[in-house]
């Protein structure tokens, strides 16, 4: 079933990653805005999920999130991240960087202890104002799920024509490994070719990548729900604890999701 966020706020929910998470969604409640389009995403493909909702403002987000924080302060609920994620990319929203400069002023007002988080394909590092956001939030956790152009491109089908591994890493490298690592391994096929960056020529090739950028922590998870291309499978387990293992190996803290 396809997971879509109606709300610009949302939660806590349980993440399998984060803890206890408060989600934030810059993109339409009713559809899908990714400058990614990836064989495994949640919220279903990009052509599926079109809409023409107006983005919500930045008042819009602030009003809703100190909303929200009143209330789980009152609560006395415990909250260990808040979280952009949603309906897509949330760096492609035109206030980010704003939103993030108010998002950590309520952070420091009510739940000054609480983590910020943004879950991004990175595609938009190269824009100035959201390199610089990126790098005020607690997590920026930037995804590289292979590293072979041609295996990026069949899971995650990014729709810059300009697009290349090298790029985003050289993207990261300037965070000088203060950030985390995200990266989806799965098997299967799409569109009659297979997919599988689970190899010993796919893992290799990654963990080099890993070796080079040394990020503070690298996320290590597969499949959790229904995709939008049928034929994918999780991988499995063992496989991403050999996965973690080696990354441990480089004195890199890893966590796993399977």
């Amino acid at each position: 079933m396809t997971i879509l966020f109606h709300e610009i706020v949302y939660g806590p929910v349980q993440s399998r990653r984060l803890g206890s998470s408060l989600g934030v969604n810059l993109l339409p409640y009713d559809g899908k805005l990714c400058s990614f389009d990836c064989i495994y995403c949640e919220c279903g493909f990009n052509r599926d999920f079109r809409t023409k909702t107006k983005l919500p403002d930045r008042e819009n987000v602030r009003a809703a999130m100190e909303d929200k924080l009143q209330q789980l302060q009152e609560m006395r609920v415990t909250l260990d991240v808040i979280t952009f994620a949603g309906n897509g990319e949330p760096t492609m929203h035109p206030e980010f960087a704003g939103i993030i400069d108010d998002t950590l002023l309520l952070r420091d007002r009510y739940f000054p202890h609480t983590k910020v988080s943004v879950l991004s394909n990175g595609l938009h590092l190269n824009k100035r104002e959201v390199f610089d956001a990126m790098r005020k939030v607690d997590n920026p956790i930037l995804k590289l799920d292979s590293a072979f152009d041609d295996t990026a491109r069949r899971i995650d089908r990014p729709n810059a024509a300009t697009y290349s591994v090298s790029q985003q890493v050289e993207r990261y490298r300037l965070f000088q490994g203060d950030f985390v690592l995200q990266s989806m391994f799965l098997r299967g096929s799409f569109e009659g070719r297979v997919v599988d960056n689970t190899t010993e020529e796919e893992v290799s090739a990654w963990l080099g990548l890993v070796r080079s950028l040394r990020p503070r922590e690298v996320m290590i998870y597969t499949i959790d729900r229904e995709t939008p291309a049928r034929e994918l499978e999780k991988a499995p387990l063992e496989v991403l604890q050999d996965i973690a293992s080696r990354v441990g190996e480089l004195g890199i803290p890893t966590t796993v999701a399977g």
